[in-house]
């Protein structure tokens, strides 16, 4: 098949760089090289070491911490490639910060997402890619082409190979239950809802009930991304205290915030399975003794860009 755009050019910001290198083996190509750092004054400086004029760019940066660096760094990037006459520019964003805000659901706040995804656009990309979004509304706070994957089918895989004894899929909180659904659909498994309600300052949440049965049965939360981990970490003990033989969990995006890699060493829980799509520090691996399995996204991104890139249907990887 014809390509429409030039040739194929990856580049990657600070934000995960081994995620980048994994996705330009897997596609058999160099990264661009450039210069991306930070003056004293915190201005960023982006300086591309050859020409991108009229290539197909993927810009590979995660929006995970320090993320409002990360960000404005993704943005500057994007300009960049924009004014050296790159032919089309894909934002690879595999974590996409700010998702939570994505409504009104309080007088006089912001819709955060809306407004990252305008300053994506403005910026000069002319695709966006990312994986596992907290909202799907998300999508739509685009005006440009977005390709949303998801790190589900790897999920169901790793746990199919488990052998599990009649697991039991858990959503951890009512908008988690469509993502928990397909999960226990394609496991072939039961499903359990945590009611759970969180304080208006975000900081505190109660568990209220257990919608379904785990006694006796292993528990798997299925969630988009552990944070804090202080939630993550309540329901494994409610799990346990309603008989659940182990509690397992998965989840895409590992932000591991503050305490987080110390609550999930010091919880019940069996292992918690996540993705790279977020870069996870030696220091953070050891202090979860062992309780954490990290997947690699790089395949499936890697395979995606090269569809996006060949103008080849993202969609029929996913048909059953």
């Amino acid at each position: 098949m014809d390509r429409i755009y030039g040739e194929m050019a990856i580049i990657s910001g600070t934000a995960n760089p081994p995620l980048a290198e994994e996705i330009c083996r897997y596609l058999g190509v160099e990264p661009v090289a450039a210069d991306v750092f930070q003056f004293p004054n915190e201005n960023i400086f982006c300086k591309l070491h050859q020409s991108v004029r009229a290539k197909d760019v993927f810009v590979i940066q995660p929006t995970c911490s320090p993320v409002n660096k990360n960000i404005m760094e993704l943005l500057i990037m994007i300009d960049c490639l924009r004014r050296d006459s790159a032919g089309r520019i894909t934002a690879v964003v595999p974590y996409y910060a700010y998702g939570r805000t994505d409504k009104k659901d309080q007088p006089r706040v912001p819709i955060t997402a809306r407004l990252l995804a305008d300053l994506i656009t403005v910026a000069g990309a002319d695709r966006f890619l990312t994986v596992d979004l907290h909202a799907k509304q998300i999508q739509g706070f685009f005006t440009i082409p977005v390709d949303e994957l998801t790190a589900l089918y790897m999920f169901v895989d790793y746990f199919a190979q488990k052998r599990l004894s009649h697991p039991v899929i858990i959503a951890p909180d009512i908008g988690a239950i469509r993502r928990a659904r397909n999960c226990a659909e394609r496991l072939g498994a039961p499903l359990a809802i945590i009611e759970k309600r969180r304080a208006l300052d975000g900081k505190h949440t109660d568990m209220f009930n257990l919608i379904g049965d785990v006694n006796g049965h292993p528990a798997i939360i299925v969630d988009d991304e552990v944070d804090t981990a202080e939630t993550l970490t309540r329901a494994v003990r409610f799990l346990h205290e309603r008989g659940a033989k182990e509690v397992y969990a998965c989840a895409t995006h590992a932000i591991l915030s503050g305490a987080a890699a110390d609550r999930i060493r010091e919880s019940g829980l069996t292992e918690l399975v996540v993705t790279n799509t977020v870069y996870i520090s030696p220091e953070k691996m050891e202090r979860m003794a062992g309780r954490i399995t990290v997947l690699s996204i790089a395949p499936l991104l890697g395979e995606v860009i090269r569809r996006i890139h060949e103008g080849v249907s993202v969609g029929e990887l996913f048909d059953e």
